[in-house]
């Protein structure tokens, strides 16, 4: 069948839509995805340009500080130094800047020796490229830090824009530049009439897919989504903005930023050291995120993945690292997936934190508390509605377990039921038969004993369990490790927190004498432990204790320098004294007699308080759960007996988001029983370093502690034993 007289198949149909209208908003399509696109990479670059900026003087300055020597060392051949150095090239920078042509000119220097010398140079640099990390000084606020941040910030609100759409824009941008100019034919009649049959047809062709393309960006939404995200750029961008304000606001955001630019939240140690099968098998999780409210760093996110992927786990990342974050990005991923009930379990000091957190950082449905006296209308409520419901140890052994799906359990400060003969652990483990997925937390899952966790592995994976030989001794650590790694994961804070302050931990020592000697003599005297412990802080007279003439003149500095301060005690009446002594400074104190909701509205009131002031807590109720960036001065006035305890005091301000430099004062008093607990101490952190801690065992001591034997063990970690030897020993020294 022939066409009509004067008729061509690829001419345009009048019923069609007009194609200059068709490619104009293709036009139009394609210059908008390039420029989000542009815009994009452009902010990458600015915020990697604004960064070497500031970090390759700083490393210049190191290579120019590297005595040629360190190029050995990057090297397994012997390589030809002297000669160098005899020339005048006496510095890792001075061979890193020469060229091949300057080295070959010094006598003993051939090609081979001068490639040698230039790769051994590149090495040291980019080895000392990545270890040199930016930190925003928050003090000083110098214009290439606050040009950091202005690049940084741009980045995130254009990759916030840009990204969950960009795959569509690349898909988009390269479908109209395919056939947009074989299609431009069809809207010019004159150059389209004297065409060849084959390319009107190709131009038809070219049309159709470009009105299917627009069509579909239409109908699908991207062409909306494509104009918020530019309006949301142009506005961040007219917005005025004070950069170090809104940094003091929320630093994590920032510094997750450039974690990710600078490729520092994909490391080994962000992903605990885990095996790689493993870390595939975790990586392969896709984590939805649309429920969460917050930015989640590398090894957080990855955290979330590794809970998600082994069902059952135990996260044991150091304090400060985001625990809490990280199991909330759990349960949006679950809820996001259709489950309706969770369980945290906490102590009663951090339940109040727990909600706070939840309802901070996420769109989860309901927080339920099941605690106090509306406990029963509550656990009704969650029954029938779901909702994440919170709960403390204490209540949990008085709720019977409901006949629902409980999706998944977190239990926060696990080690508060590595005792399998505890009511609180036995109650929870009759939780522990029903849900999908349980997540036990702990910055400090092995304090005093390996036993204890194993203990808490087989709470979640007793087949893993059944594989931990505790009675393997120091030379076992690398293979406990690896036995537990399904189920146990943990980060340090030097491994993935490269934009952390500095902690300065200084212990001060202080001199018994006159009346606080005479103090301490009568409480050794009696054989009262505890007060010897408080002796220096606790003489008749407030003015004749040296600990708290110490203490004060710590306070005034920070003070003086504008730094707020936080004092921790593991007694009541040392607190008590310290209020007294710097009286209108001190916002509250946070002791056992606190209620949790009370303990979390001091702590706002703390960090909210415009000038310098002091918070004052006893260590076991305020050093466990709670987030005290504020402080960036801790004081701890007496040593403790678990290692983790001050660690995890410590670790309320020296933790993300902190801004400052922590300085951290051990107040210590010289011949007394404090230099005995801190020797005490010691021992426990080493024993707990080498099983929990290190992600590797390093340097590996067979045989420097033998744990095959339970009375050696008790013996080591006994605090009542180490008391009553203490105590004699003080005894014997005094003379008593």
């Amino acid at each position: 069948m022939t066409d009509p007289p004067g008729t061509d198949p690829s001419d345009p149909n009048p019923s069609d839509p007009n194609p200059s209208d068709i490619v104009r908003e293709a036009r139009r399509l394609t210059a908008e995805a390039a420029r989000l696109l542009h815009a994009l990479a452009s902010a990458e670059t600015a915020a990697q340009d604004t960064h070497a900026h500031i970090v390759e003087p700083q490393v210049q300055a190191r290579l120019a500080a590297m005595p040629i020597d360190a190029l050995q060392q990057a090297t397994e051949r012997a390589l030809r130094v002297g000669a160098v150095e005899d020339a005048g090239l006496r510095t890792v920078l001075s061979v890193r800047q020469a060229s091949r042509h300057q080295l070959e000119a010094i006598k003993g220097v051939g090609p081979k020796t001068s490639g040698q010398l230039i790769a051994a140079a590149h090495q040291l640099e980019d080895a000392v490229r990545r270890s040199t990390k930016v930190r925003f000084d928050v003090e000083t606020q110098p214009p290439q830090h606050a040009d950091l941040l202005q690049a940084l910030g741009s980045l995130a609100t254009i990759q916030e824009a840009v990204d969950p759409i960009r795959p569509q824009l690349v898909a988009l941008a390269s479908s109209i530049s395919a056939d947009l100019e074989t299609a431009r034919l069809q809207t010019r009649p004159v150059r389209r009439f004297f065409a060849g049959r084959r390319r009107k047809e190709a131009s038809q062709a070219a049309l159709h897919r470009l009105a299917q393309v627009v069509d579909a960006t239409t109908t699908t939404g991207l062409a909306a989504q494509i104009q918020v995200a530019i309006e949301v750029i142009d506005q961040k961008a007219n917005a005025s903005l004070d950069l170090w304000a809104d940094y003091l606001s929320r630093p994590i955001f920032y510094n997750g930023v450039l974690a990710e630019l600078t490729g520092a939240a994909d490391t080994d140690a962000a992903r605990g050291f885990l095996p790689t099968e493993l870390v595939q098998r975790i990586n392969a999780v896709e984590l939805d995120q649309s429920l969460l409210d917050v930015s989640l760093r590398g090894y957080q996110a990855f955290g979330a993945k590794f809970a998600l992927a082994q069902v059952r786990t135990i996260l044991g990342d150091e304090m400060g690292l985001g625990k809490t974050i990280q199991a909330l990005a759990v349960l949006c991923h679950l809820q996001a997936k259709g489950y309706k009930h969770f369980l945290v379990v906490c102590p009663a000091s951090v339940l109040a934190n727990w909600e706070h957190e939840t309802a901070r950082h996420t769109h989860l449905d309901r927080v339920v508390r099941l605690h106090g006296p509306d406990r029963a209308a509550s656990i009704k409520d969650w029954e029938q509605h779901g909702g994440v419901a919170i709960t403390t140890f204490g209540t949990l052994s008085r709720i019977d377990v409901p006949a629902i799906d409980v999706a998944a359990i977190v239990v926060d400060e696990a080690h508060y039921v590595k005792n399998p003969d505890a009511k609180r652990t036995q109650a929870l483990e009759r939780w522990l038969v029903t849900p999908s997925y349980t997540m036990l937390m702990s910055g400090t899952p092995m304090e005093n004993r390996v036993d204890e966790f194993k203990a808490l592995v087989t709470m979640v994976r007793p087949d893993v369990a059944r594989s931990i030989d505790p009675n393997a001794g120091l030379a076992g650590a690398d293979a406990f490790r690896k036995a537990v790694a399904p189920v146990y994961l943990r980060r340090n804070q030097e491994d993935v927190l490269d934009e952390l302050p500095d902690k300065i931990e200084t212990d001060e020592w202080i001199t018994l004498d006159g009346i606080s000697f005479d103090t301490y003599r009568e409480a050794v005297a009696g054989g009262n432990f505890m007060a010897m412990r408080r002796a220096a802080f606790m003489t008749p007279n407030p003015e004749d204790s040296p600990k708290l003439f110490r203490l004060r003149e710590i306070v005034a500095e920070a003070v003086a320098n504008g730094r707020k301060v936080i004092v921790f005690s593991y007694f009541r009446d040392v607190l008590d004294r310290t209020a007294d002594a710097l009286g209108g400074q001190v916002i509250g104190q946070i002791n056992g007699t606190v209620p949790a909701s009370e303990r979390q509205a001091l702590i706002d009131r703390f960090t909210e308080h415009l000038e310098p002031c002091v918070l004052i807590s006893q260590i076991e109720a305020g050093g466990v759960g709670l987030n005290i960036q504020a402080a960036s001065v801790v004081i701890i006035t007496e040593p403790q007996w678990k290692p983790s305890t001050e660690e995890q005091a410590i670790a309320r301000s020296h933790r993300m988001g902190q801004t400052r430099t922590v300085d951290v004062h051990r107040l210590l008093t010289e011949d007394s029983v404090d230099e005995h607990m801190v020797q005490v101490l010691a021992r426990k952190s080493a024993l707990f370093a080498d099983y929990a801690r290190e992600s590797h065992l390093r340097d590996a001591a067979p045989g420097a502690i033998d744990i095959t034997n339970p009375d050696a063990i008790d013996a080591a970690i006994s605090d009542t034993q180490n008391e009553a030897e203490i105590i004699a020993t003080e005894q014997r020294r005094l003379g008593i």
